[in-house]
C-alpha cells in the first residue's frame, strides 16, 4: 500500500472518534490523537486490504513518533514478503 492509502485509512480511524482528520504528517502521534489501539485497528484494515497479516519488529516499533513515522512503518510492512 502506498502512504496515501495508509494515511487514508488512519484518518478512517481517526475521523470515526469524532477527531479532525489529519493533515500534517509532522505531528506526534500524541498530537494527532492516534493512540495504540488506533494503530491496531489500522494494521487489522491493511492486513484485510492486501489479504495477510502484518510482521511487526518490535525495534523498528519503538521508533515511531510522528504520524509520517506510522505512515512509513505501515508501507513498508505491507511491502515486505
Amino acid at each position: 500500500m502506498d502512504a496515501g492509502e495508509i494515511l487514508d485509512l488512519m484518518n478512517l480511524v481517526v475521523t470515526k472518534r469524532g477527531l479532525p482528520a489529519i493533515s500534517d504528517m509532522a505531528l506526534s502521534t500524541r498530537d494527532a490523537k492516534f493512540r495504540s489501539l488506533d494503530f491496531s485497528e489500522v494494521a487489522l484494515r491493511i492486513e484485510d486490504k492486501i489479504g495477510r497479516e502484518l510482521s511487526f519488529d518490535a525495534a523498528e516499533m519503538r521508533r515511531i513518533v510522528t504520524v509520517k513515522d506510522v505512515v512509513d512503518f505501515f508501507t513498508e510492512a505491507s511491502r515486505a514478503a
